[in-house]
């Protein structure tokens, strides 16, 4: 069945019917977005217009995700370069690893991103969502986009343009996420840290606690086999 560009599509249940209908809009062109329910946790969420490309899956649990990801899909990152696996720990300290051999997350890559502390997916509505408080003890929650490189971001808050904001914090367990001994190489300011998947674990993954400030990185050990496409911020 050919369906017209641009059309909003209906989608209904094959078994009972029912419209599969969703309150939520697309964050790509404001159509309603389709959200079907994961059987062990989670959801699948799509845009419902015709030739919109946009679409997340969100998981409620890490070990869940990581068992999808890595075991079900033979899911090994977005690498095009062959990674070599060292699992003796004496030999890894010998070996020394070329940038080239590195795996490449490409920008626009969705990060799958997890709280450290709980583990539980900071993804909501297809926004990277934590809960932060200003020195005033102001609260709120501030959304980043979960793509590498794309920098949009909106905020329940008015937060004060290059000024760090008192606490980040996991919008589940409301634990917080600043690493007090490590510093933005940027701008000094303190970083926040989560969890992301790539290659065949979890990395850490570090940002600026500082509207404006757009540097992200990560651990100095997930370097030596990972590294960004072209831009050093995120």
């Amino acid at each position: 069945m050919h369906i017209p560009e641009n059309e909003i599509v209906i989608f209904e249940c094959p078994h009972c019917k029912t419209q599969i209908v969703s309150d939520k809009k697309c964050e790509a062109c404001t159509s309603p977005l389709v959200q079907l329910n994961l059987l062990d946790g989670g959801k699948v969420s799509l845009c419902s217009k015709a030739g919109c490309k946009n679409h997340s899956v969100e998981f409620q649990d890490l070990k869940t995700a990581l068992g999808h990801i890595y075991g079900d899909f033979s899911y090994h990152g977005n690498s095009t370069r062959n990674i070599k696996i060292i699992k003796n720990p004496k030999e890894k300290q010998k070996e020394k690893i070329k940038k080239d051999d590195r795996e490449t997350i490409i920008s626009g890559t969705y990060l799958q991103s997890f709280c450290p502390h709980c583990q539980k997916s900071l993804i909501e509505n297809n926004m990277l969502k934590f809960k932060i408080e200003k020195d005033n003890k102001e609260s709120g929650y501030l959304l980043l986009s979960p793509y590498l490189n794309i920098f949009s971001h909106k905020s329940t808050i008015r937060l004060p343009e290059k000024k760090a904001v008192k606490q980040i914090k996991c919008w589940h367990c409301d634990s917080s996420l600043l690493e007090k001994d490590r510093k933005c190489p940027k701008c000094n300011s303190e970083v926040a840290k989560i969890a992301v998947a790539a290659m065949s674990k979890m990395i850490d993954f570090y940002i600026c606690s500082k509207k404006g400030c757009t540097w992200h990185g990560l651990s100095d050990e997930d370097l030596k086999y990972i590294i960004f496409e072209d831009s050093e911020e995120w």
